[in-house]
C-alpha cells in the first residue's frame, strides 16, 4: 500500500488541490432524471463515472491490490468473482502490474469504471463516494480476514521505535513555536499522527514502547476524542488489532484535514528540512490534506467542524448539485383552496391562509427552480382517498396559527406512564389521530388519541354480506365488536427501535432489535411483510413523505432504501464508519439524510445512490434530524447537547443552538418553518427563532473559498422558550396541521 499511495511530494499537493472540478455531480444527476428506480440499482450507468471521479485512487488501488495478493497465493476462483463483481476488465491486473507506483493511479482509475455490469452483485448496488470499495460488502459477507491483512500490512517495515516519541515531540514543539494563526490549523494533525505512530509500534510488537508513547502524548489530544482514545487504549498487542472495527476504519478512511496553503507549505518545509520521513510518510498515507486559498482559520471555527471519526467532510463531497427545492402540489387543491379563502376573508381573517398559500398553492402554478423533475423518481399516484386527505389537510391549514417570537406554540405532552424505561419510539400520523410506541419488550403498541376509537376490518365472510355499492361502504366493512383506544402488535423479537405511520396512515413500519423491519396494517392490525436485510439492530426506519419509500439505518453502517412492494432493498447507502442511528426523508422524497454514531451526517440521492453531502462538526453520535419545510435546511440533534443548522444547498453549516444539557433526540420545525423544537433526554422541550437563525446569514460566507462561515454565538437570542417536563425525556416530537405543538415521552420516575 505504501508503494501504492506515497508517490512525490508535490505530487501528492496537487493531487489535493485539483480535486474541485471533478465531482461536480450536475450532469451525472442529469443523466439520470429519466432512470426509473428498480430493484437493480447497480445497471445505473452513472454509478462508475462518480465513483472514480468522487472515491479517491487509493480505492481502486486497495482492490487491484487484494486482487494481486488473491493471484499471489493462487486463489485465481476468487480473483475472477471478485473481479466480476468490481466490474474491472480482464486486463487490469496486468495494468497494474506495468506500473505499481503512485504514477500509475491514472490508468488505475480508467480501468475501474464500476458500470454495474452485473446488476445483481452487491459491489455495484452500494454506491457511496466516500467509502472504501472493498470494505463493506466483503465485511457484510464474513470474510473480512484478507482486507484485515491488507490494511494491517501498512503499519509494518516502519522506523525505530524509541524515536517515535522523538519525533513527535519535534512536531510539537515546531507547532507550538509558529505564529498563532497558523498553530490552531496544524495542531489539527496532532490527533491523527498520534493513532497511527500508537497503531505502527502495537502492530511491530514493541509494547512497552506504544505504551509509553501513549501515556505521554494522549493528554494532548482534545476532549472529544475522549472515548475513541480509550479503544485505542485497549488496543496493546497485534493480536488486538485483527478484526477490529474502529482500527480498520480509522485505516481505511483517509483523516481529513482542511488547512490553508500557508500553514501546510510551512509543515511540508519543516519536515523536510528535518528529513523527518517518518511523519511525512503517515501524511501521505494515511491523512487527506484538503488545501485551501486564503486565511488560515482560527480555533474555533477549526472546533466547530471537527469532531467526526474521519476528520472533517471534504469539500469536494459537498459540490453536487441539490435539488432542494419542493415538488408541484397536484392541481387538486386549487379550486378548494380559492374557496376557502373567500370564506376567510368574509371572516376578516385573510392572513391564517397566506403561509399555506405560499407553499403550496403557488407551487402548483410555478416550478420552483431549486426543485428536480416531477419524475425524477417515481412517486406513487394518488388514490381517492389521497385526494380527501389533501382536501382536509388544506381545511385544516386554513385555520393553522401564525407562529413566530411573539406567537409561540401551546404544547401537549403525552407522557407514558409505567414503562419502566421501556419505551424506544413513538411517532404520531400526520394528521394527530394515532399515536404509536415501540418498546423494550418487542411488541409495538397504537392509540387513538380522538374519540374515534381503533377498530378493524370484518372477517372475508362478513364482508362478502355487504353492499358494495352504498355510500357508507367505508363504514360498514369496520367490525365494531373491535373497536378499542389500544391496539398491540407482536412479532419482533427484539426492542423495537424505531417505528413510522405512512402518509395515508394505512400502515406503520417498526424497526428493531431483531434485524428486520416489519409493515403492519392498520385496517387488521396485522404484519403484512417483513423485510430482511440488515445482519443486525436495525436503528431507525421512516416513511418517504409521498408513501411507498422507506429507509431503515442500523448497527451494519448501512442504510436501506426499501420501497413496499419489495422484498430487496433498492439501494445501499454505504460511507458510515459506525452505526447508522437516525434516518430522515428530504420533504421532495429525492433525498434523505442519515446520522450516525461516527458523528458525520450525509444526505444521499436516491436516484443515483451517490452520497451528495457530508456534514461535520457533532462530538457524538447522532440521534435527531429534521428538514425544514421549504426543503432548504437542515437540523441535526446529537449526544453532545447542541443542535447544528445546515444549509444543504451550499453544503455549509450556518448555526449552533445551545441549551440542552443532554443528548437531543428529537427535532421538528413547525409547518410554516418559522420555529424549531428540540426534545432532549435533560426532560426538557426547546423552542429557537429558526427564521431569524437563517435569515441572520451574511451572504458573503457562502464565497468563502474555505468552504465555511463564522459562526456566532447567539443562541440566547434565538431561545424562545424553555419547558421543562416532571421527570420525563423527551424523545418524540410532532406539529399538529394547526401548529400545536404535541410532545412524547417515558415518564422515569
Amino acid at each position: 500500500m505504501a508503494a501504492v499511495q506515497g508517490g512525490q511530494v508535490d505530487a501528492v499537493e496537487e493531487k489535493d488541490i485539483k480535486t474541485e472540478p471533478s465531482n461536480d455531480g450536475g450532469g451525472n444527476n442529469n443523466a439520470n432524471d429519466g432512470r426509473l428506480l428498480s430493484t437493480s440499482p447497480g445497471s445505473s450507468s452513472s454509478t462508475g463515472s462518480i465513483k472514480s471521479a468522487a472515491g479517491p485512487p487509493e480505492d481502486q488501488q486497495t482492490l487491484l491490490a487484494v486482487l494481486q495478493f488473491l493471484r499471489k497465493n493462487k486463489l485465481t476462483e476468487s480473483v475472477e468473482i471478485l473481479r466480476r463483481e468490481a466490474g474491472l476488465p480482464e486486463d487490469s491486473l496486468e495494468l497494474k502490474g506495468g506500473d505499481s507506483s503512485g504514477s500509475g493511479s491514472g490508468a488505475a482509475v480508467g480501468s475501474v469504471e464500476l458500470a454495474g455490469g452485473d446488476a445483481s452483485s452487491l459491489l455495484s448496488r452500494v454506491t457511496s463516494s466516500a467509502s472504501t470499495v472493498a470494505p463493506a460488502p466483503t465485511k457484510a459477507a464474513g470474510e473480512d480476514q484478507p482486507d484485515v491483512n491488507v490494511v494491517l500490512s501498512a503499519y509494518s517495515q516502519q522506523g525505530d521505535p524509541p524515536l517515535y516519541q522523538v519525533y513527535y515531540s519535534g512536531l510539537k514543539k515546531f507547532i507550538e513555536s509558529v505564529l498563532d494563526c497558523h498553530r490552531a490549523e496544524l495542531s489539527q494533525v496532532f490527533y491523527p499522527l498520534f493513532v497511527h505512530m500508537y497503531l505502527e509500534l502495537v502492530y511491530n510488537n514493541h509494547e512497552s514502547e506504544a505504551k509509553a508513547f501513549f501515556e505521554k502524548f494522549s493528554g494532548d489530544q482534545e476532549c472529544y476524542y475522549e472515548d475513541d482514545l480509550r479503544i485505542l487504549s485497549s488496543l496493546s498487542k497485534r493480536e488486538h488489532m485483527r478484526g477490529n472495527e474502529t482500527l480498520l476504519d480509522f485505516r481505511t478512511s483517509k483523516f481529513v484535514l482542511r488547512i490553508s496553503r500557508d500553514s501546510y507549505q510551512l509543515l511540508k518545509r519543516h519536515l523536510q528540512e528535518r528529513q523527518n520521513n517518518q511523519i511525512w510518510n503517515i501524511i501521505q498515507e494515511h491523512l487527506y490534506i484538503d488545501i485551501f486559498d486564503g486565511m488560515p482559520r482560527s480555533k474555533s471555527q477549526i472546533d466547530a467542524m471537527s469532531g467526526s471519526l474521519a476528520g472533517e467532510g471534504k469539500r469536494e463531497a459537498n459540490k453536487a448539485k441539490v435539488y432542494y427545492g419542493l415538488l408541484k402540489e397536484p392541481e387538486i387543491e386549487l379550486p378548494l383552496d380559492d374557496e376557502d379563502e373567500e370564506a376567510e376573508n368574509e371572516e376578516g381573517k385573510p392572513k391564517k391562509k397566506k403561509p399555506k398559500k405560499d407553499s403550496m398553492g403557488s407551487k402548483s402554478k410555478k416550478q420552483d427552480p431549486n426543485a428536480p423533475a416531477q419524475t425524477r423518481i417515481p412517486l406513487p399516484e394518488l388514490k381517492d382517498s389521497d385526494k380527501l386527505d389533501k382536501i382536509m389537510y388544506m381545511k385544516e391549514a386554513t385555520k393553522r396559527i401564525r407562529l413566530g417570537p411573539e406567537i409561540l406554540p401551546s404544547i401537549c405532552f403525552y407522557t407514558f406512564l409505567n414503562a419502566y424505561q421501556g419505551l424506544t419510539a413513538v411517532d404520531f400520523t400526520d394528521d394527530s389521530s394515532l399515536i404509536a410506541g415501540g418498546f423494550a419488550d418487542s411488541t409495538v403498541r397504537v392509540w387513538s388519541v380522538t374519540p374515534k376509537k381503533l377498530r378493524k376490518v370484518k372477517s372475508a365472510a362478513d364482508l362478502n354480506l355487504i353492499d358494495k355499492e352504498s355510500d357508507d361502504v367505508l363504514e360498514r366493512i369496520m367490525d365494531e365488536k373491535t373497536a378499542s383506544e389500544l391496539k398491540i402488535l407482536y412479532g419482533h423479537s427484539g426492542p423495537v427501535y424505531g417505528i413510522s405511520f405512512s402518509p395515508d396512515r394505512n400502515y406503520l413500519l417498526s424497526s428493531s432489535e431483531d434485524g428486520t423491519v416489519r409493515l403492519w396494517s392498520l385496517q387488521t392490525f396485522t404484519c403484512l411483510v417483513g423485510y430482511k436485510g440488515h445482519n443486525y439492530p436495525v436503528w431507525d426506519t421512516q416513511f418517504s413523505p409521498h408513501g411507498y419509500y422507506f429507509i431503515s439505518g442500523g448497527h451494519d453502517r448501512v442504510a436501506r432504501l426499501w420501497a413496499t412492494d419489495h422484498y430487496q432493498p433498492l439501494r445501499i447507502f454505504s460511507g458510515h464508519l459506525a452505526d447508522v442511528t437516525c434516518t430522515r426523508f428530504h420533504p421532495n422524497s429525492n433525498y434523505v439524510a442519515t446520522g450516525s454514531s461516527d458523528r458525520t451526517i450525509r444526505v444521499w440521492d436516491i436516484l443515483t445512490g451517490n452520497c451528495v453531502r457530508i456534514f461535520t462538526g457533532h462530538k457524538g453520535p447522532i440521534h435527531s434530524l429534521a428538514f425544514s419545510p421549504n426543503g432548504k435546511f437542515l437540523a441535526s440533534g446529537a449526544t453532545d447537547s447542541r443542535v447544528l443548522l445546515w444549509d444543504i444547498g451550499h453544503g455549509l453549516m450556518i448555526g449552533e443552538l445551545k441549551g440542552h444539557t443532554d443528548t437531543v433526540y428529537s427535532l421538528r420545525f413547525s409547518r410554516d418553518g418559522e420555529i424549531l423544537a428540540s426534545g432532549s433526554m435533560d426532560n426538557t422541550v426547546r423552542l429557537w427563532n429558526a427564521t431569524k437563525a437563517f435569515d441572520d446569514l451574511e451572504t458573503d460566507d457562502f464565497t468563502a473559498a474555505t468552504g465555511h462561515v463564522h459562526l456566532h454565538d447567539n443562541s440566547q437570542e434565538l431561545l424562545l422558550g424553555a419547558y421543562t417536563s416532571k421527570s420525563t425525556p423527551v424523545i418524540h416530537l410532532h406539529f399538529t396541521r394547526r401548529n400545536l405543538l404535541l410532545a412524547a415521552g417515558g415518564y422515569n420516575p
